[in-house]
């Protein structure tokens, strides 16, 4: 019972880190304009480099021996760039075209795409709760983007197109190291893959010209999301991963885009209306009809 609890515990607390970077984001936007890309950078370079510290006393041999398999090591670049550098570029990008709480729940499209990819790759048709699921994250997008008004729409373009690309870099990342993780652990894995993106995105948008002018409060958010949001975050869900189970973990890391809205709400003062938080709801469901399938 004490190890449910724990891992219970550890779940909620671990999503709820994960909304409060969210919310972290949203504060730099509207505060300081930064660019996505210069906090992508940031949060992928300064996690990564802080569990590859962790991995390099603790897994000695994992982190080596990921080097030495030539097709462990072009997965694993190709995880960091097409999994998590796109998936955090992607996700933060469309909070600063909407806000914490509907990116992060529009990324939560992101399980009902790989179901979908499943269908597809096994060549049958979605089944009972599955068409169930792709019907509530159709209409809570609806919701979301209309309001119910197919003639309006609320939610910018820009904010809606990020969202739904954040959800298929979700799908990616879920998908892509489904090979390497049980054989060199996740946090070796999600180690590299997160330095190799940062240097790569760096590279790419040569962040040491972006312009950046931040004072002690904008450091402490840029600090959160890197400390509390990525290597804390990661490490409570792990915990609670071995404790309750992935099916259990991954419904009740759910509270993440409950938590980053009412940071939202509470924190940066941002307003919604009934019908996005229906939208919520039925995009949230999604979550644990999936999940609920996988256990049965």
């Amino acid at each position: 019972m004490r190890q449910n609890a724990r891992g219970v515990l550890c779940t909620l607390l671990g999503g709820s880190c994960w909304g409060f970077s969210a919310a972290c984001g949203q504060y730099l936007f509207m505060n300081y304009q930064l660019d996505a890309s210069w906090i992508t950078v940031m949060r992928m370079l300064g996690a990564g480099i802080t569990l590859l510290i962790v991995t390099f006393f603790s897994q000695r041999e994992n982190f080596t021996g990921i080097w030495r398999e030539p097709r462990d090591r072009i997965q694993l670049v190709f995880f960091g760039i097409c999994g998590l550098m796109f998936s955090q570029f992607t996700f933060l990008t469309a909070i600063s075209h909407s806000n914490a709480g509907t990116a992060t729940v529009l990324q939560y499209l992101g399980p009902v795409l790989v179901m979908i990819l499943v269908c597809f790759g096994g060549r049958r048709l979605p089944r009972g709760k599955e068409v169930v699921s792709i019907f509530l994250a159709v209409l809570g997008t609806f919701l979301l983007a209309t309001h119910g008004n197919p003639a309006t729409m609320v939610l910018t373009q820009k904010g809606l197109f990020w969202g739904l690309l954040s959800a298929v870099s979700l799908a990616m990342y879920t998908l892509l190291p489904a090979r390497l993780l049980p054989r060199w652990g996740s946090m070796v894995v999600t180690g590299f893959g997160m330095l190799i993106g940062g240097i790569l995105l760096a590279c790419v948008v040569q962040v040491w010209s972006i312009p950046v002018a931040l004072d002690v409060k904008g450091w402490l958010a840029v600090g959160g999301m890197v400390v509390v949001g990525t290597i804390l975050a990661y490490t409570l869900y792990l915990q609670g991963v071995g404790d309750i189970g992935s099916v259990r973990a991954s419904m009740l890391a759910s509270i993440e885009p409950v938590s980053a809205t009412v940071l939202s709400v509470v924190w940066l003062h941002t307003s919604f209306l009934l019908m996005d938080l229906l939208g919520f709801v039925c995009i949230l469901a999604t979550v644990f009809l999936l999940a609920k399938k996988k256990e049965e």
